[in-house]
C-alpha cells in the first residue's frame, strides 16, 4: 500500500476523504498538511542547510511513518517520535555506499540557493554544515526547538551524558568557527 499522494501541505490542500481512502490515510494526509513545513525546516537545520538531502529525509521519515502509524498514534510523545524518524533517516542516509563517492551541493549551477530563508544566517549554515550529523542533531534540537536534555536524548536515542557531551563540544566548535580572527594574528 503506498501512502497518499500529498502535496507538501500547501495552502489549499485538499484533505477531505477521496473514494476508497481509509482513514489511516485521511489522518496521514491531514498530518502531513499540517506539519510538513516544520518536518522541512528541521531537516534543513539537520542537514546545514542542504534543501535537497532535506527534502529526502522528511520524505524518508513520512514513508517509515506511515507504515508504522497506528505505533506513531499510540506513541506517549508523537513530536519526539517524528524528530526520531528524522534523525534516522539522516543516520541511514550518512551510511549509504554512494555517500562516499558522490557529493552533494546545496546549490545547482543554474539555479542560486538560498539558506538565508531557513537558516536565517548563512555564517551559521556554513558553521552547522562543519559539524557531524549527531552533533548538529544535539544543537538543533536543544537551541532551535528549545528542547531539554531529556528530549533531546530520546529524540537522538542517546543518553543525558552525551547529549550534554555532544552539544558542548558542539558549541566550542562553533564558537571556533564563527569567532571572528583578529587582524594580524594566525
Amino acid at each position: 500500500m503506498q501512502p497518499p499522494a500529498v502535496d507538501g501541505g500547501h495552502e489549499g490542500c485538499e484533505t477531505k476523504r477521496g473514494p476508497g481512502e481509509s482513514e489511516r490515510d485521511r489522518q496521514f494526509r491531514n498530518f502531513v498538511a499540517e506539519r510538513r513545513g516544520r518536518l522541512l525546516r528541521t531537516a534543513r537545520l539537520l542537514t546545514g542547510g542542504d534543501p535537497h538531502l532535506a527534502e529526502d529525509l522528511v520524505q524518508a521519515a513520512l514513508t517509515k511513518l506511515y507504515v508504522s502509524w497506528s505505533a506513531f498514534l499510540r506513541a506517549d510523545n508523537p513530536d519526539g517520535y517524528v524528530r526520531r524518524a528524522l534523525v534516522n533517516a539522516l543516520t541511514d542516509e550518512r551510511k549509504r555506499i554512494w555517500r562516499r563517492f558522490e557529493r552533494s551541493v546545496p546549490d545547482l549551477p543554474d539555479h542560486p540557493g538560498d539558506d538565508t530563508a531557513i537558516m536565517g544566517d548563512p555564517e551559521l549554515a556554513h558553521a552547522l554544515r562543519q559539524l557531524p550529523p549527531k552533533m548538529r542533531a544535539a544543537v538543533v534540537f536543544r537551541f532551535f526547538h528549545e528542547l531539554d536534555v531529556a528530549e533531546t536524548a530520546e529524540a537522538l536515542g542517546v543518553s543525558t551524558g552525551t547529549v550534554k557531551s555532544q552539544t558542548a563540544r558542539a558549541l566550542d566548535k562553533l564558537r571556533s568557527i564563527l569567532r571572528p580572527t583578529p587582524q594580524g594574528v594566525n
